[in-house]
């Protein structure tokens, strides 16, 4: 199963909650793999920043590399769960649309969970989107997010809603402006803060995270 988190705007919560999915779903049968093309899991995480080749070095390179090789790219995070590093690769060049696909077809194809983290997505990674079982948007009500959700053509399967105290729109604003069910409310609060700053997301995921979570899973 296909996983993939984004959001329309940076500093919306996606990294975490692809993070946290990822080691939900690590004690599924076969494990898990987490892929991050946004560049943050391993800090998430609490991992060590790591320094070999990643998934934007897999995206550039020659169409002789197969899907085969992303195996070899991944590396051990807790029991059940691999990750994809973003590595060192370009970020900022556009993918190959002939890549983006052999990608997409690769980690659909697995026997395991996988889960992407897709920032705010390019155009180019949409083939990815479209063979994903699930589709998850990621976002905080706030009127600028909303905003450019609502303009959104290719719409997700389900929504994670970040929720603020002191913000005026919520669940049913969100579901009513993107005609998208909510899934998961995630409310923002210090245990979360605190797993993420001090590198403990991976070994004590806090139950903010995991109770709502699970239904979006």
């Amino acid at each position: 199963m296909l996983t993939c988190c984004w959001s329309v705007k940076g500093g919306s919560g996606t990294t975490v909650v692809a993070a946290s999915l990822g080691l939900l779903a690590a004690s599924a049968p076969g494990g898990a793999l987490l892929v991050d093309l946004a560049g943050d899991i391993p800090a998430a995480l609490g991992l060590p920043q790591p320094t070999g080749p990643g998934i934007h070095d897999w995206l550039s390179a020659d169409t002789g590399v197969e899907g085969d090789a992303i195996e070899h790219l991944s590396e051990p995070a807790t029991p059940g769960l691999r990750v994809v590093a973003a590595g060192d690769g370009e970020a900022d060049r556009p993918s190959s649309r002939a890549r983006v696909e052999l990608l997409a077809r690769t980690l659909a194809e697995q026997d395991r969970e996988v889960v992407v983290d897709l920032g705010v997505p390019k155009p180019s990674w949409q083939p990815l989107l479209s063979r994903a079982d699930t589709s998850l948007l990621v976002i905080r009500p706030c009127y600028l997010a909303l905003r450019r959700a609502a303009a959104l053509t290719n719409l997700p399967t389900g929504i994670v809603l970040v929720r603020e105290p002191g913000r005026a729109l919520g669940r049913r604003e969100v579901e009513d402006i993107t005609g998208v069910r909510v899934l998961a409310e995630v409310d923002v609060e210090p245990s979360i803060a605190r797993a993420v700053d001090a590198g403990l997301l991976a070994s004590r995921l806090p139950r903010g995270l995991s109770r709502p979570l699970r239904a979006a899973a």
